[in-house]
């Protein structure tokens, strides 16, 4: 039976990668983020995928998806949380005062990163299929280490205190809470502008496996944590990248 995997971010990267993925395996997928012809550019792509415009920093306007969904669907199956960025690819702001700057840089990670996420969460939990829902975040390597931008390590790393929460609150639905968190994953907008082939060498040596992630690997592991096989995993943060970053 086919199920219902609304996917924020859906129109690029990752987030396309996880639509085809589920598409494939026969799911309804309705794909959400700010950008109309990007969205719907990507659901020509997908058999029978639907998608939804929306600025998920907005409360209404994330209400107003959530309603749009509950009214197309009734139930929603999976959600995953793909939108958000380091905030490269947004219109600059110039700001005189160096603490300004901070505050706009660390305000703007929070937004993109987290607050969409729990915006999106808080608004279709109740939808979540009693026994078989899944919620799925997507964090960082940066999470664990942090990058050359902290704000973004910070916001994706804010990610996991709220799964482990949602994930108590949620379990007794039989509803399970995980979160992925990727390395270096190449063919993104992520970066705006490709990486120097000398800071792409020193990052794929930072590997085991001898090369960077690809979309797909990040998909196929949500994937496999929406399934049934899946379903005694939750509260747990689940890192794809090669070993590049190491949990003991």
């Amino acid at each position: 039976m086919a199920r219902t995997v609304v996917i924020s971010g859906g129109g690029s990267g990752i987030g396309f990668a996880a639509a085809e993925t589920f598409a494939a395996d026969g799911d309804q997928v309705v794909l959400l983020g700010r950008r109309q012809e990007v969205l719907a550019e990507a659901a020509e792509k997908i058999p029978g995928a639907a998608f939804f415009p929306v600025d998920l920093t907005d409360p209404r306007a994330t209400r107003a998806a959530a309603d749009f969904i509950s009214q197309q669907y009734g139930t929603v199956d999976v959600i995953v949380h793909s939108a958000g960025g380091n905030g490269v690819l947004e219109t600059p702001v110039e700001h005189a005062d160096l603490l300004e700057a901070i505050a706009h840089d660390w305000t703007l990670n929070f937004r993109l990163n987290t607050l969409t996420a729990v915006l999106l969460t808080e608004a279709l939990k109740e939808r979540l299929v009693d026994g078989s829902g899944r919620v799925l975040f997507i964090s960082s390597i940066a999470a664990y280490r942090g990058s050359g931008r902290v704000a973004y390590g910070a916001a994706k790393a804010g990610l996991h205190p709220y799964a482990v929460r949602l994930a108590g609150e949620l379990g007794p639905r039989g509803i399970t809470v995980n979160v992925v968190a990727p390395g270096l994953i190449d063919h993104t907008p992520f970066f705006g502008e490709p990486m120097t082939d000398e800071r792409l060498q020193r990052r794929v040596e930072e590997t085991m496996t001898g090369r960077v992630g690809v979309p797909s690997d990040v998909a196929s592991t949500l994937h496999f944590l929406a399934s049934p096989a899946a379903g005694h995993i939750t509260s747990q943060v689940i890192q794809v990248n090669g070993g590049a970053e190491t949990s003991h």
